[in-house]
C-alpha cells in the first residue's frame, strides 16, 4: 500500500490535501446554490472576470486577494446593472462582461513580460505550493461563508422557488440575490490563488451536480458536495502524483468524473428500483478513498514527553523552512523563508579565527545546525528550525535563533548529517567530527569525537568509508564494528536518502542500505570508465535522485531507486541539484543563466537568466519540495526559483551581506 500513502508523506502534498479540503467545503457551500439556482454561467464568468484585477494588481505590486475582490465587485455590479435591462437577457449582460472583462485581463497580461509567465498558474492554480499562511485564509473563507449560509438559508430557499411570496414574508429576495453573489465571489477569491480558477470552477459546479442525483434537501446536498470535492482532491493528488500530471486540473478532472460517475449510478438506481441508495450509502462509498489515503497513524496517547521534544521548542503545523548565509567573512543570517524575517547571529568573528584565513571560510548544514568553518575553528549556529520524521508521520518545531559555540577544526566542514543521537561534521581533510547530537540540542557544545574518513549516522549506527576504501557499520561510540565487502576507493561525497546511505567512490557510488536490523552494499558502478567522477551530491533531502558536477562539460543524476547513472551534457556547469521524482534537473552555467533540463534525456524545458557572470561562481542551488534558492553575492540577495513553473521567479531576499554560502533547514 505504499503507493497510496507515500505521496500523502511529503509536507507540500499535506498541505495542498488540506487546501482542497477547504476549497471543498468552501465551494460546496456556494456550488450548491449555484447549481440549484442556475447560476453556473454567472460563476464561471466571475471566476474568469478577475483576470484585470489580479494582473493590475501584481503589476502595481499589490495584495492579489484585494485586486481579485475588486474585479469580481465590478462584474457583479455590473451584471446586475444590466440584467435589468428589458431588451435582453441576463445571460446576454454576463456573457459580455465575461467576454470583456477576461479581454481585458489579456490584454494587461500582454504587456508584461513578467506577468505573462503567471497566466497558467491563474487559470490551473498552484496547489502544491499551498503555505500555511494560503490555509489560514481559506479557513476563515469557510467560517464567513457557513455564517452566511447558515444565517440566509431561510431568505435563499424562499428567493430561489417563490420570489414573490419571500417579499412578502419580508425575506428581502433582492438582498437575498446579492449575498448568493457574495457567496460565490468569496468561494472564487480565498480559492483562486491556491488553486487557480479551473479547480474553483470545477470544485464549485461538479460536486453540488453529482450531489443532487442523491438528495432534494439542500444541506444534505452541501454535506454531499462537501465530501466528493474532498475525495475528489484526495484522489486527484494521488494520480498528480504518479503520473506526473498538473496536480490541479487533475483534482478537476476527478471532480467532474465523479458527476458522470453519480448521473450513471443514478441512472442505474432507477433502471433496477435501488431506491434505498441513498446520501447515507453515496456517502460511506465516498469516504471509503479518504480512510485508504490516511496514513493509518491513530491518535497517540497524552504523553510527558512528545517525540522530538526539546526543552524551549514549540510544534507547528508545518515545516519552519529557514536558510542559513554565511559571507566570505564569516557573518551569518538565518533567512525565515515562511515569515522573511532576516536575523543576524554570531559568525567567525575577528576574534574566532585569524583574519588571513577568513576567505576560506565554509559552510555546512544537517536539516537544523549550520557549520561554519575558517580559520582554524567551527561555528556551530542553531537555526531554531528542525522536522522529527518518525516516518509515518512528522514533527515541525521552531526555537530561538542563536549561535551554540565554537570549536577547534584544523580543516573545513563540507557535509553535515545527524540524527537524534549523533552530528556528524565532514571535514575536506577527510576526517570526520562527531558531536553528541542531545547535547548540542541542549544549547551546549560537547568534546568532538575525531574519526578517520567519512562518517555518518545511519540506521542507528556510524557508517565509516575511510582512505583505505573500507567501509564499516560502527556502534555509535565508535568501537570496532562489522566492515562491509563492497570497497570503495578514494571515498569523497556523501548523502542521506529514503532508499540509503550512498557514498561517492572513484568507481561508482556505493548504496548502504540496513533490511530487519542487518546491513548491505552494493556498487553502483560509472556508465563507462574513466568518467569524470562526482565528488559531492545534491539533492532535495531524502530524495533518492541525486546529482552532482561531471567535469567542465556535463552532470550526473544517480536514480538510487533505478541503480541508474545518467550524464547530461551541458557546457561549463557550476553548480546543479534537483527535487527528484522526475522533477528538472537545475544546471548554473558560468555565465550565470539557470537552466531545466529533462532528468533522463539532458533535453532543454527552460531557463533563466539569473545571475552576472561574476557572480555565478560562488552561486549553489538549494532545492525544496516546493522551490529552490540561489545566492547572488553580486547582488547581494537571495533568489527563489518555482522549478516546476518554467523557472518563475518567485521571490527574493535582500540580505546585508554578499551571500557566499547557504543551505536550508527546518526540513
Amino acid at each position: 500500500m505504499d503507493w497510496l500513502v507515500t505521496p500523502f508523506e511529503v509536507a507540500f502534498v499535506q498541505r495542498a490535501l488540506w487546501g482542497g479540503l477547504l476549497v471543498s467545503c468552501v465551494c460546496a457551500l456556494a456550488g450548491t446554490w449555484v447549481v440549484v439556482r442556475g447560476m453556473a454561467f454567472l460563476g464561471d464568468a466571475m471566476a474568469h472576470g478577475m483576470l484585470p484585477g489580479v494582473a493590475v494588481a501584481a503589476l502595481l505590486g499589490g495584495n492579489l486577494i484585494i485586486g481579485a475582490a475588486v474585479s469580481c465587485a465590478a462584474m457583479a455590479f455590473g451584471v446586475s446593472m444590466l440584467g435589468r435591462s428589458k431588451r435582453f437577457a441576463p445571460d446576454t449582460a454576463i456573457g459580455l462582461l465575461f467576454v470583456g472583462m477576461l479581454a481585458a485581463g489579456v490584454i494587461i497580461v500582454s504587456r508584461s513580460q513578467s506577468f505573462a509567465v503567471d497566466l497558467t498558474g491563474f487559470l490551473f492554480g498552484d496547489v502544491l505550493a499551498v503555505r500555511g499562511r494560503d490555509l489560514m485564509y481559506l479557513g476563515v473563507a469557510l467560517v464567513i461563508a457557513l455564517l452566511v449560509t447558515v444565517l440566509g438559508h431561510r431568505a435563499f430557499v424562499a428567493s430561489t422557488f417563490d420570489p414573490r411570496k419571500a417579499h412578502t414574508l419580508g425575506l428581502r429576495p433582492t438582498l437575498a440575490q446579492v449575498a448568493l453573489v457574495g457567496l460565490v465571489t468569496l468561494a472564487i477569491v480565498a480559492s483562486f490563488h491556491v488553486v487557480g480558477t479551473l479547480l474553483v470552477f470545477g470544485l464549485l459546479i461538479a460536486p453540488p451536480a453529482a450531489a443532487m442525483y442523491w438528495s432534494d434537501r439542500i444541506p444534505v446536498v452541501m454535506v454531499l458536495a462537501a465530501l466528493l470535492g474532498a475525495v475528489s482532491t484526495a484522489i486527484g493528488l494521488l494520480i498528480s502524483w504518479h503520473a506526473g500530471t498538473a496536480a490541479g486540473a487533475t483534482i478537476a478532472a476527478v471532480a467532474v468524473g465523479t458527476f458522470f460517475l453519480s448521473a450513471l449510478a443514478a441512472a442505474l438506481r432507477d433502471r433496477f428500483g435501488a431506491r434505498k441508495l441513498g446520501a447515507a450509502s453515496v456517502a460511506a462509498l465516498a469516504a471509503v478513498p479518504l480512510v485508504g489515503c490516511g496514513s493509518g497513524e491513530t491518535t497517540p496517547a497524552a504523553e510527558e514527553t512528545p517525540h522530538g521534544y526539546v526543552a524551549g521548542a514549540e510544534e507547528q503545523q508545518e515545516a519552519q523552512t529557514r536558510l542559513v548565509v554565511a559571507d566570505a567573512d564569516g557573518a551569518v543570517l538565518v533567512v525565515d523563508l515562511l515569515s522573511e524575517q532576516v536575523t543576524t547571529v554570531d559568525g567567525l568573528r575577528a576574534d574566532h579565527a585569524r583574519p588571513s584565513d577568513m576567505a576560506g571560510v565554509r559552510l555546512a548544514g544537517d536539516g537544523r545546525y549550520g557549520y561554519v568553518s575558517g580559520g582554524g575553528r567551527l561555528t556551530i549556529v542553531d537555526s531554531g528550525a528542525w522536522t522529527v520524521d518518525h516516518g509515518d508521520h512528522k514533527h515541525y518545531y521552531a526555537a530561538p535563533i542563536r549561535t551554540i559555540g565554537t570549536v577547534d577544526a584544523d580543516a573545513h566542514a563540507v557535509a553535515a548529517h545527524s540524527d537524534p543521537a549523533l552530528a556528524a561534521v565532514v571535514l575536506d581533510s577527510g576526517q570526520t567530527l562527531v558531536f553528541d547530537r542531545t547535547a548540542l540540542d541542549q544549547g551546549s557544545v560537547p568534546r568532538a569525537r575525531r574519526v578517520d574518513g567519512i562518517a555518518v549516522p545511519y540506521g542507528e549506527r556510524l557508517v565509516v568509508a575511510d582512505d583505505a576504501g573500507r567501509v564499516e557499520v560502527r556502534p555509535r561510540d565508535d568501537s570496532a564494528g562489522q566492515p562491509l565487502p563492497a570497497p570503495c576507493p578514494q571515498p569523497r561525497g556523501q548523502a542521506v536518502t529514503r532508499r540509503g546511505l550512498v557514498f561517492g567512490c572513484a568507481d561508482g557510488a556505493l548504496v548502504v542500505t540496513r533490511r530487519d536490523g542487518e546491513f548491505a552494499a552494493e556498487k553502483i558502478a560509472y556508465p563507462a570508465p574513466g568518467a569524470d567522477r562526482a565528488t559531492a551530491f545534491t539533492h532535495r533531502p531524502g530524495s533518492p535522485t541525486l546529482t552532482a558536477l561531471a567535469g567542465r562539460d556535463g552532470v550526473w543524476t544517480l536514480d538510487i531507486r533505478k541503480r541508474t547513472w545518467s550524464r547530461l551534457a551541458i557546457a561549463d556547469p557550476v553548480a546543479v541539484n534537483t527535487a527528484g521524482e522526475s522533477s528538472a534537473v537545475l544546471v548554473l552555467t558560468g555565465d550565470g543563466v539557470l537552466h531545466g533540463l529533462g532528468p533522463e534525456t539532458g533535453a532543454a524545458q527552460a531557463r533563466l537568466e539569473l545571475l552576472p557572470r561574476d557572480a555565478a561562481g560562488a552561486a549553489t542551488i538549494q532545492v525544496d519540495p516546493a522551490r529552490a534558492y540561489v545566492n547572488d553575492t553580486s547582488g547581494r540577495m537571495i533568489h527563489e526559483i518555482a522549478y516546476n513553473d518554467n523557472l518563475r521567479a518567485a521571490r527574493t531576499f535582500a540580505v546585508d551581506i554578499a551571500p557566499a554560502h547557504l543551505v536550508e533547514t527546518g526540513r
